[in-house]
């Protein structure tokens, strides 16, 4: 899935490289105004319970609700599908979730019908507690492209508008927290580094889905492209 898309770079006195799976940073880091936290998919569809639960995913949002304190600039993402989209299985006879087909985009993951717009399975958990998040952004609304990353569109063209949204902001460093680490999470951390930005992925504060060898890949691509792996103890408070 992930076959779109240098390495030391310094924030403030720290230094850093991009990690391996059991690495964590000498120093922690400081969010300043240039940083921002992106909030990915925490949704009820994807909360145990949920149509397309992910493995203890109610997990980070403890964690996500602690670190958001540290960032001036907050954005939440929302995956939000219209009813027959085209990435559901349903849609599609004789077809069942996890299978793949081709699309004019490329490969497609069916998934079980998840987070269509205005139902409870859509909406953001209701423990998140990030009251000063500056803006949502809901994706994957096209009923025949999907969208995991929160900056583009499947179809590699169609963007959101984040990326000149941190950037007016003058936001150089995105963290990235939420659901799924596989898939949205990494397609976004993904599309942050085209856009030039510097790019975290906070470990403890996602979860994977890790189907077919996903989540090992996703790492893997991420780490190929200078997305950073850290922890949530390794941002300073």
């Amino acid at each position: 899935m992930l076959n779109r898309r240098l390495l030391m770079t310094s924030l403030g006195a720290t230094t850093i490289v991009a990690l391996g799976p059991s690495t964590s940073l000498a120093a922690s880091i400081k969010p300043d105004n240039a940083s921002a936290l992106l909030v990915i998919d925490v949704q009820n569809c994807f909360l145990p319970g949920g149509s397309l639960a992910v493995k203890d995913g109610d997990q980070v949002v403890p964690v996500i609700n602690r670190i958001a304190k540290s960032f001036a600039n907050v954005v939440l993402t929302q995956d939000w599908h219209t009813s027959g989209h085209v990435s559901f299985a349903t849609t599609h006879s004789g077809k069942k979730p996890f299978e793949t087909i081709d699309l004019p985009y490329g490969k497609q993951v069916l998934w079980p019908d998840h987070c269509v717009q205005g139902t409870e399975g859509a909406a953001l958990s209701k423990d998140l507690s990030i009251a000063h998040a500056g803006l949502v952004i809901r994706k994957g609304s096209n009923k025949d492209v999907d969208s995991y990353s929160a900056f583009t569109e499947a179809d590699g063209k169609t963007t959101t508008g984040l990326a000149a949204y941190l950037k007016a902001r003058k936001v150089e460093r995105v963290f990235l927290t939420g659901l799924a680490t596989d898939f949205c999470v990494a397609w976004s951390a993904l599309d942050a580094r085209k856009a030039g930005f510097e790019t975290y992925v906070v470990e403890d504060a996602c979860r994977g889905i890790d189907t077919q060898g996903s989540l090992a890949k996703a790492w893997a691509d991420m780490g190929e492209a200078g997305v950073k792996r850290i922890q949530s103890s390794d941002i300073a408070a």
